[in-house]
């Protein structure tokens, strides 16, 4: 473990760029190849938060897409041709960011109109709810199927998303009825008890 000090610094500074890179790269390649697919996760959250507050937008460690199963030939193409080396383990595909990396440094996939777990309620949305970027650079979940998606896997950072969302107005009570009646009760949950 080194010492706390500028080189630490450096290393929180680094760690963010590496994931907006690999970010970057990842919707670029995609782009080029025309793969259809939308930035999820944690990057989606960032995306909408940052449309209001700056100030509000939470880092993520690493970067999620959605692409649907039919187009994974083509997307492993496109990733392996800029660099990523596709990885299938443990159920869960993957790009990991150079033949040394780690899943840590990795693009996870979600497959589009799925479950992601058997359990969960509902199916992932579709790459078609999507929201394009003013540069036409990358697109990400809509805010609506993002909303579902967050509330579906209901995990505890899903529904720390959630609570940014709500914290810049992008999620209020309204919502309440604009989402599938077997997520409202968990939206409701987080509207309660905004601070968890």
């Amino acid at each position: 473990m080194i010492p706390f000090g500028p080189e630490v610094w450096d290393r929180m500074v680094a760690a963010v760029d590496a994931v907006r890179d690999r970010l970057r790269r990842t919707t670029a390649a995609l782009e080029a190849a025309g793969v259809p697919y939308a930035i999820i996760g944690g990057n989606a959250v960032a995306a909408w938060v940052a449309r209001v507050d700056p100030a509000a937008v939470r880092n993520t460690q690493d970067v999620d897409i959605l692409i649907r199963r039919e187009d994974l030939p083509a997307a492993i193409a496109a990733m392996e041709a800029a660099g990523f080396v596709y990885r299938h383990a443990a159920s869960i595909d993957m790009f990991l960011d150079g033949p040394g990396a780690k899943a840590r440094d990795a693009v996870h996939v979600i497959f589009a109109n799925e479950k992601v777990r058997a359990e969960y309620l509902l199916p992932t949305a579709d790459v078609t709810e999507v929201e394009m970027s003013e540069d036409g650079q990358y697109r990400h979940l809509s805010l609506e199927a993002l909303v579902r998606m967050k509330l579906t896997s209901h995990r505890r950072k899903d529904q720390v998303h959630i609570q940014d969302m709500i914290e810049v107005g992008l999620i209020d009570e309204s919502w309440l009825t604009r989402i599938p009646e077997e997520l409202a009760s968990r939206l409701k949950a987080i509207l309660d008890n905004p601070d968890g």
